[in-house]
């Protein structure tokens, strides 16, 4: 059985997603990073990072245990456990890595940069806003071509590169972007959004996210606290 530890952000949905395209039975634990759980002593055994998603899998390699933080390591995990969502083919599973580590080193944190001082920051700093802004639009723009002439980012097919990328995607307007600005992007993301996993696995944990944060909650994640010794 595979226990998931995650909250519903960007890097938490990649896992919910690809957990339900792959039909794998998983326990869902919230660690709301609002109110400081992921600074607990459990879940820094199984994540030293403090960040979410973790997992650990009572039946991993050889039938023992394992425990993996990291999104992207969780993702390549959960494609090779199953020999789905991860092409056979050695060229094309190293485009998807490719693709994989497009997101991880650069589309996941510009974005979050963008969101971040768009959003969360308390001062308007117009330096930052249109630094982080005109990134995303630079990766917003690779994206829609690579999608130019194919339906998926990697590998000729629906990847666990598409799912990590995804979720990213989803609050465009945060990040200053328009949809309609890069038609082919637009196309794939929509015919992910109607896959019913995708529905399934961005609903995990939705409901227990509040709408807006408060200051306790911008102290959790963006302040001081993340920075002292645990």
């Amino acid at each position: 059985m595979i226990d998931v530890y995650s909250w519903p952000t960007p890097n938490g949905h990649k896992v919910h997603i690809a957990l339900e395209e792959l039909g794998l039975e998983y326990n869902v634990h919230g660690i709301n990073i609002g109110q400081g759980d992921q600074f607990g002593e459990d879940f820094l055994r199984i994540s030293p990072n403090n960040k979410i998603p973790a997992i650990t899998d009572s039946e991993g390699p050889d039938g023992e245990p394992i425990s993996l933080f990291e999104s992207g390591a969780i993702l390549i995990y959960l494609a090779e456990k199953t020999g789905r969502l991860m092409p056979q083919d050695t060229r094309a599973r190293y485009e998807t890595l490719e693709w994989l580590m497009f997101q991880m080193g650069g589309l996941g944190p510009m974005l979050g940069q963008a969101h971040h001082f768009r959003q969360y920051a308390p001062e308007s700093i117009d330096y930052a806003i249109n630094r982080y802004t005109n990134e995303a639009s630079r990766l917003y723009g690779v994206m829609d071509r690579r999608l130019a002439d194919r339906d998926w980012l990697a590998g000729g097919e629906y990847t666990i590169a598409d799912i990590a990328c995804y979720p990213w995607i989803r609050p465009h307007e945060n990040q200053g972007q328009s949809l309609d600005d890069y038609l082919n992007l637009k196309r794939w993301y929509d015919a992910i959004s109607e896959r019913a996993a995708v529905q399934r696995g961005v609903a995990v944990l939705a409901d227990a996210r509040p709408p807006k944060l408060d200051d306790a909650a911008k102290e959790q994640l963006f302040g001081a606290t993340q920075y002292q010794k645990r």
